[in-house]
């Protein structure tokens, strides 16, 4: 176990913040209207009194962007993990199906299943991912019959106060980074990098964001509002829901 230099981790950051903001906008300049739409409830919005194309396009884009940023960002947070992990105890992305992480430590084997929050996954998900660890300790003992395996779902933040779940550990916010690199502080020392040229980046986005607002606001009037700029709301039901894919209007 080697000490992590805290010098390393902002210089990873820096240098690899970068893709996390280009994947954002990256997810926004793919977004198209009938992707969007059909994804959503009509009848949620109608039932929201929403009067303007604007209002439901701000709605459904926002969505989509929540959902996708969490994912993009779970990634990016998964590479910071193994980076450091890399430092302190030599470990490596898993190749093994399931497991994102491995290494060394106390003379067991860790396999490390990374998730962004605690709240992750359903039952029928949480079952695969047990059975995951299962067939990665077949794996792993194939050439070693006796070698001690831990499984730990890592979650980068939250909190289980219950971290022994039988087959595996679950450990999560503070305990997790101190779990992969030793440091208890490094779930709030690695707050700060995280910032680097956020407001640069984010400036970017927000341009890009209002560009897709406008274009997607403007393909809604021309498909799916009257002519006297009310929204067709049967026309987007039926686009939305019918068996047979409807005719926009002409």
């Amino acid at each position: 176990m080697k000490k992590l230099a805290l010098k390393d981790v902002s210089q990873y950051v820096e240098q690899s913040i970068g893709t996390f903001h280009q994947k954002r906008i990256q997810s926004l300049d793919g977004l198209k209207l009938s992707q969007v739409l059909k994804r959503k409830n009509p009848y949620l919005f109608k039932a929201k009194y929403v009067l303007t194309a604007e209002q439901i396009i701000r709605g459904v884009v926002d969505a989509h962007i929540s959902s996708n940023e969490e994912t993009i960002f779970g990634d990016w947070l998964e590479g910071l993990a193994i980076f450091i992990n890399s430092k302190v105890y030599g470990g490596k992305k898993s190749g093994i199906v399931g497991v994102d992480l491995e290494f060394d430590s106390n003379v067991a084997r860790n396999i490390v299943a990374i998730k962004s929050g605690t709240n992750w996954g359903n039952s029928s998900q949480i079952a695969k991912m047990v059975a995951d660890f299962k067939t990665a300790k077949k794996i792993l003992r194939t050439g070693n019959s006796q070698l001690n395996i831990i499984a730990v779902n890592g979650c980068c933040y939250g909190r289980d106060n219950q971290p022994d779940k039988g087959s595996y550990f679950k450990y999560c916010g503070q305990s997790f980074w101190e779990f992969i690199s030793g440091n208890a502080e490094l779930y709030t020392e690695i707050i700060k990098p995280l910032g680097y040229k956020a407001k640069e980046k984010n400036d970017e986005f927000v341009k890009s964001y209002s560009q897709m607002i406008n274009k997607l606001t403007k393909e809604f009037a021309n498909d799916f509002c009257k002519d006297n700029g009310e929204i067709d709301w049967e026309m987007l039901v039926r686009y939305n829901s019918a068996t047979a894919n409807p005719t926009k209007k002409k």
